[in-house]
């Protein structure tokens, strides 16, 4: 006996990659952008929830995390050198910075002493004095402790956090394939580690119009090769657009007209860490180039014989000239 299907349950919701079908049909901004992130906003989960430090701390870039860590470090100091000034002249006992009567003499004192005790280096020329300023010195110390163990922490995390480091092409390109097109792109390792079986899932996103309502349509593209075994040099993915294809028949307009979008989704088994590691990226229509190929990428070195690639001819074209659109015969 077989279940009837229910009425209120969208044939395609399962095709929608995780965006629900609002934000996969009415977004009009690219699901994926250039540098893997999502184009979703996500709200209503209470300031702790949303902030996520943990999490903003591990991902970002590490001059944003360097910066973060010395402004916190300045602002603490900054901080507990106003809390001893504000003990009082006598609170800390040491030689002035500028000479006595100049205004920025006891604040400066009191702030490379906070660095002193913050570091735990405790050069000895300057001391607290009465019962403010050693608890304030007591309260610093805990805080150290903390602040130390924390970013030890961090520091560790982030190095052994295993990520990808993916060089793709600018555009993605149809070009010649054979004796068809094709529609392709260029990837590479921008890291001297290996990465080994690496795979890779092409969608076609676009959208179309039925019975007067926007949706968002995914089509995982068949690829010349969907796995290699080993990522050592450059990977030009190509999908053949053959009669089968969704692309048969299309032009530059068509994707214009259909918001089309082409996510990549990428992952591998980073050797060093023996994890796995994930990329993605997309290609919106305007980054997509008709009539054009990729120049090579290879070099050799004439005595070795070893060969390798220049990672910066990874964007580099040249004009092509398209082989005849086939019809199913």
């Amino acid at each position: 006996m077989t279940t009837p299907p229910r009425p209120d349950i969208d044939p395609n919701a399962a095709r929608d990659l995780g965006f629900g079908t609002r934000v996969a049909g009415n977004s009009l901004l690219r699901l994926i952008n250039k540098d893997g992130s999502f184009n979703v906003v996500r709200r209503g989960l209470g300031a702790g929830a949303a902030l996520s430090p943990y999490h903003a701390l591990i991902s970002m870039t590490w001059r944003s995390f360097i910066l973060l860590v010395l402004g916190v470090y300045f602002a603490i100091n900054a901080l507990f050198a106003a809390m001893y000034v504000a003990c009082g002249p006598g609170a800390l006992a040491g030689p002035p910075i500028y000479g006595v009567g100049h205004p920025l003499s006891d604040f400066l004192r009191a702030f490379f002493f906070s660095i002193e005790t913050f570091g735990t280096i405790g050069y000895g020329h300057v001391s607290p004095l009465g019962l403010n300023a050693n608890v304030l010195v007591t309260i610093e110390s805990v805080i150290t402790l903390f602040g130390v163990a924390l970013t030890t922490g961090l520091v560790f995390a982030r190095f052994s956090r295993p990520t990808a480091r993916i060089a793709y092409s600018h555009n993605a390109i149809v070009a010649p394939y054979r004796d068809i097109s094709g529609f392709m792109f260029r990837c590479a390792n921008a890291r001297n580690n290996q990465l080994l079986d690496v795979s890779v899932r092409v969608l076609f996103s676009r959208v179309e119009v039925k019975d007067g309502n926007r949706t968002r349509q995914f089509t995982v593209l068949p690829l010349e090769f969907e796995r290699v075994t080993f990522f050592t040099l450059s990977w030009t993915v190509v999908h053949p657009i053959t009669p089968d294809s969704p692309l048969f028949g299309m032009s530059f307009d068509d994707l214009v007209q259909m918001d089309a979008e082409f996510l990549v989704l990428l992952s591998g088994t980073d050797e060093t860490f023996a994890q796995t590691v994930h990329s993605q990226t997309s290609y919106k229509h305007d980054e997509i180039i008709w009539g054009a190929k990729f120049k090579p990428i290879f070099v050799e070195a004439p005595k070795t014989g070893t060969i390798g690639m220049d990672l910066s001819r990874i964007h580099e074209l040249e004009a092509a000239e398209l082989p005849p659109m086939k019809t199913v015969s």
